[in-house]
């Protein structure tokens, strides 16, 4: 018992540290990329200068420890994207959507990245989504074996943990729909996802709706946890999102944003560099490269030449009507409160970006 107290104490202070960047309060954190050779790094043309008309900007941007939330705007900070767009961005590291939500209408963060539970905030009005970041098709639950979790429809009775407001949430409405479930059917206990980790290691709970990295971690240290992988026709997006009143009064700056970010969406989703970007967002969270590399396989990760396509095609749209109809199935939101897209996502400033690189 002694010994088993021991681990869990430490796997919980590795995992504070993981998920906090060693940054409990909230302080903004300065990112710098990892020390490689000068052969090791990928080719890429550096920015050339800031443009003499902008005006120097300091964002305070909100993520959440995974390579998902990451990937594109380390990049753009490595690569000098930003810096060309004269834009200082400094990361604050959150748990889930939902907070960062809340510290954005508290006025201590100018833009955030979420998940897709947290969506849902935005088709009530209390942000609004000016970039899209990436799209999941699957998701998963993941199940201790010796507990008889083997499948969502042996999730029946057992104690299952989520995040409330999350993707998490959303994961697990979605598992219990596929087995003809609700949350009455279950033991529910909302929880962090860092406590979620150690109670699968312990053997508290049956099952968890996690995300990556924490997933990763509970394969690694649980013998018998397993991926139960699903798909019920649902779209999972993340997004980059804004206050309505902050977007109604910054449009040049996100513009400027927006333009760094895709450029460096359309740097890292390339296979070829994923391996430094895996890099710098190991350095950030303070986790392992194998840890991010093995993220890299989360979702599809959009370059420019998607996203034109997707935003003349009216793909984009879709996902995010696609993405309210999902929350209308499971009860996240009602019928009445569906509306249209245009009113919470920024299609237009989307376009006007894209079509101003070349």
């Amino acid at each position: 018992m002694k010994k088993l107290l021991a681990t869990l104490l430490s796997l919980t202070m590795v995992l504070s540290l993981a998920a906090c960047g060693n940054n409990s309060n909230n302080q903004p954190t300065t990112t710098a990329a990892p020390t490689t050779a000068a052969s090791e790094t990928p080719t890429t043309q550096k920015p050339e200068t800031t443009p003499a008309a902008a005006e120097n900007v300091t964002l305070n941007v909100a993520y959440m420890a995974n390579y998902a939330s990451l990937w594109s705007v380390l990049t753009g900070i490595d690569q000098g994207y930003f810096e060309e767009e004269g834009l200082n961005v400094e990361l604050w590291e959150f748990s889930d959507g939902p907070a960062e939500i809340a510290a954005m209408e508290s006025g201590s963060i100018d833009l955030a990245y979420i998940g897709k539970g947290a969506h849902k905030l935005c088709v009530f009005g209390q942000a609004t989504i000016f970039a899209p970041s990436s799209v999941h098709t699957t998701d998963t639950i993941v199940g201790l074996s010796s507990h008889g979790v083997n499948s969502v429809e042996d999730l029946a009775g057992k104690t299952v943990a989520y995040t409330a407001g999350s993707s998490s949430e959303t994961t697990l409405n979605n598992a219990l729909a596929i087995a003809g479930l609700t949350m009455d059917d279950i033991v529910a206990m909302e929880m962090s996802a860092e406590n979620m980790v150690i109670s699968m290691i312990s053997g508290s709970i049956d099952a968890c709706a996690a995300w990556s990295p924490y997933t990763l971690e509970i394969y690694k240290q649980v013998e018998d946890a397993i991926e139960i992988e699903f798909s019920n026709d649902s779209v999972n997006l993340a997004s980059w999102v804004c206050m309505p009143n902050y977007a109604e009064n910054n449009h040049d700056t996100l513009v400027r944003f927006c333009r760094a970010l895709y450029k460096a969406m359309d740097y890292a989703s390339k296979p070829e560099n994923y391996e430094y970007v895996a890099q710098l967002v190991a350095k950030q969270t303070g986790t392992s490269l194998e840890s991010s590399m093995n993220q890299t396989g989360d979702a599809d990760w959009f370059d420019i030449a998607t996203l034109k396509e997707i935003v003349a095609d009216g793909t984009l749209k879709g996902y995010y009507e696609h993405l309210e109809a999902d929350f209308v199935k499971d009860g996240t939101i009602q019928e009445s409160d569906v509306v249209e897209v245009e009113k919470f996502v920024m299609l237009d400033l989307i376009k006007e970006v894209l079509d101003s690189i070349q």
